[in-house]
């Protein structure tokens, strides 16, 4: 095992313990670790199979295999941004209905219901 083989396991055993460990700790939601903890297991089993990684790099056309690692890095970090901007974009539009929300029930007469909140009566 060379060089370079030892160091990417080291890093991608790092990467895995340290993203369990701020699970464990309650720093990242286990909802986000997902793709973190899938991301880091893809990168160690490539870096422990590297008869898989010269496979997949050859296939894919990439002339010096560890190169391979970096890019499916790059996905998975893609991956979790794209994430991101869903789960920022639902946070936005919630956060713009409560603002709308609060708005109404300021400006709304005393003792009488917001607008929206009339039609939704039951008798």
């Amino acid at each position: 095992m060379n060089r370079i083989a030892v160091l990417s396991i080291c890093a991608s055993l790092a990467f895995l313990l340290y993203i369990v460990e701020m699970v464990r700790r309650r720093k990242l939601q286990e909802e986000y670790s997902i793709l973190w903890l899938s991301g880091s297991v893809v990168l160690l089993v490539l870096s422990v199979k590297q008869d898989w990684l010269n496979r997949i790099a050859a296939a894919v056309g990439i002339a010096y295999p560890p190169s391979l690692l970096f890019l499916v890095g790059m996905f998975f970090i893609v991956l979790i941004l794209i994430h991101f901007s869903i789960t920022i974009s639902k946070l936005k539009q919630v956060n713009k209905q409560i603002a709308q929300e609060i708005a109404l029930m300021k400006h709304a007469p005393s003792g009488e219901d917001p607008p929206e909140s009339r039609g939704n009566r039951r008798a």
